[in-house]
């Protein structure tokens, strides 16, 4: 199991369009492809990497984390993450994205943060997940 990198920051936003045109027309990252969440959004990527995903107002959920949603690390060892985390007690949820087939993982720290790590489409879900998503 190994954190290899930061992947993304996630921002919700009262105005998306202008957030969008910002992190576009000011700062110059471009906007890209973006699963179908159920939900209003822009990934905006640097290069070929997706490093600020937008969501639109979500209201009760934006007031609980504030403009910061969470922050995102890749990583590999999906299996022994979860393992790692059981053993010490931090729950978790485990989902997985729509189309491309991402596992994530996420956590709060113990100030609240959310924690999402990424791990690839192959890498199998763990046996006390049953087999399928949770959380």
């Amino acid at each position: 199991m190994a954190i290899d990198g930061l992947d993304h920051f996630t921002l919700v936003t009262a105005d998306l369009d202008a957030s969008r045109r910002f992190y576009v027309e000011a700062l110059g990252l471009r906007e890209g492809d973006r699963p179908r969440f159920a939900f209003p959004g822009a990934w905006l990527y640097c290069g070929a990497a997706p490093v600020v995903h937008l969501i639109g107002d979500r209201g009760a959920a934006a007031a609980a984390t504030g403009p910061l949603d969470h922050v995102a690390f890749r990583a590999s060892g999906l299996a022994e993450m979860v393992a790692r985390l059981t053993a010490r007690g931090v729950e978790y949820a485990l989902r997985t994205v729509p189309g491309p087939g991402l596992r994530q993982l996420f956590v709060h720290d113990p100030d609240g943060v959310k924690v999402e790590i990424n791990f690839a489409a192959s890498e199998a879900l763990p046996e006390d997940a049953g087999g399928r998503d949770v959380g």
